[in-house]
């Protein structure tokens, strides 16, 4: 029983999976392509007197492209296969058990394309890149951020002290690291509260509105327990490590109707995306956030410290934005079905120098957000804060980051200092 079929031509219906893969020793692609079907979908190592024909014709998937040059396998799912509406269960099924198997020497999810009728099941984002514009009133030009820095070791109220040097600075957006819960030197209640009555002030002195990324990231239960304290606090976004939280928690935790967007940080994502011959692409992954339903992804910055080229990062961001044609294969264009865009984040390693590669990279539906790039100004957070203000202003301007400094002190010191790194 074999489930290549070359002639078969997907169906609308289809979830189709774009594999990267690599046959064991002595063994051709034909191979290790059936191995992967058959074990993401109905198949196991042996013949079944249980898998009877009516089940196989149903339910098995088919391989209907195989490039052995490339080392490509793409893969049509039936959509009885699944229960739609349970993300973890699709991929339980499709990005599994594949992996663990001794018939695949290397395996890598390239792409995914779910069909609009699976689509329509998944509410995506509640705010996106319109709703968070709305929120903000800001239009015309990408967000500014920073990560409170040290990662952890401030108390509470030195945080929301950083935190209302950064706002005052003239930056959109402060957000705590991936790392910082509630340990006992920054309990999350105080920092939540302290934080927000210097967001409050913030936004009294500049007339703009600010955002605080408060992290949520816990077990399940203690999750919505603090997203209730973020409610009655009444501060617009939750922050949560979306990958480490697991993708139950992220489905689950959008299906219970809070009224505040979700800023996704990827930490881990790692793990499984960067060998470029094994694991899932950050684009798979970005395709399944935007279906769950976050409004805000982390995606690369194609600069700074985080690896990822211009092409990939720039890919994710159109995918999580629009609709768009993957590697030039038609098929894996993704219909979204009215779903909301997410806002993309680049962060990671970035200064003020970096502002105008990474506006032509990912254009203006963005947020720009530098850690040690604002607190590690020579005059300290809010005149950093004021460097990046200005980088944005000259690349929206069209006038160069040196040329705008011989006027604007505080981006000619972030200049002079991180350039030099």
């Amino acid at each position: 029983m074999t489930y290549i079929d070359l002639n078969y031509e997907p169906r609308e219906d289809d979830l189709l999976v774009w594999f990267y893969a690599e046959p064991p020793a002595g063994k051709d692609m034909r191979y290790v392509a059936d191995r992967i079907a058959e074990e993401s979908s109905i198949g196991t190592w042996t013949d079944l007197r249980t898998l009877l024909p009516e089940i196989w014709e149903k339910l098995r998937a088919r391989v209907y492209e195989i490039d052995n040059t490339a080392g490509f396998v793409k893969i049509a799912y039936p959509l009885h296969l699944f229960e739609v509406s349970n993300m973890p269960a699709i991929l339980a099924s499709v990005a599994g058990n594949v992996f663990g198997m001794k018939s695949v020497e290397n395996l890598r999810v390239l792409d995914i394309r779910f069909p609009k009728t699976l689509v329509k099941e998944y509410p995506g984002p509640g705010y996106g890149v319109p709703g968070v514009r709305e929120m903000t009133g800001v239009h015309d030009r990408p967000f500014l951020g920073t990560i409170i820095k040290p990662k952890i070791g401030l108390p509470a109220k030195m945080h929301a002290e950083v935190a209302y040097e950064a706002w005052a600075g003239g930056l959109d957006i402060v957000k705590d690291d991936e790392n910082l819960a509630s340990q006992d030197f920054n309990r999350f209640e105080d920092r939540l509260s302290l934080t927000l009555e210097k967001k409050d002030l913030a936004e009294e002195e500049t007339g703009e509105k600010k955002i605080y990324l408060v992290n949520i990231t816990a077990p399940y239960r203690e999750m919505i327990r603090r997203a209730e304290l973020v409610r009655d606090a009444g501060n617009e976004f939750v922050m949560i490590d979306v990958f480490i939280s697991g993708f139950s928690a992220v489905q689950s935790y959008r299906e219970e109707g809070f009224k505040m967007a979700i800023h996704a940080h990827r930490a881990m994502h790692a793990a499984i995306t960067r060998n470029p011959k094994h694991g899932i692409t950050m684009l798979t992954l970005a395709k399944v956030y935007r279906l769950l339903g976050v409004d805000n992804l982390h995606i690369g910055t194609a600069v700074g410290k985080m690896e990822g080229s211009a092409k990939e990062v720039s890919m994710i961001c159109e995918e999580i934005q629009g609709d768009m044609v993957t590697e030039n294969d038609a098929r894996f264009a993704q219909d979204w079905a009215g779903i909301k865009p997410v806002l993309a984040v680049a962060s990671g390693g970035l200064h003020p120098g970096h502002v105008p590669a990474v506006v032509d990279i990912l254009g203006k539906d963005i947020v720009i957000q530098a850690g040690g790039g604002v607190h590690g100004h020579p005059e300290g957070t809010r005149k950093g804060a004021m460097a990046m203000r200005q980088a944005l202003e000259a690349k929206m301007s069209g006038v160069s980051l040196q040329e705008y400094a011989e006027t604007h002190r505080e981006l000619k010191l972030a200049l002079d200092k991180f350039l030099k790194q």
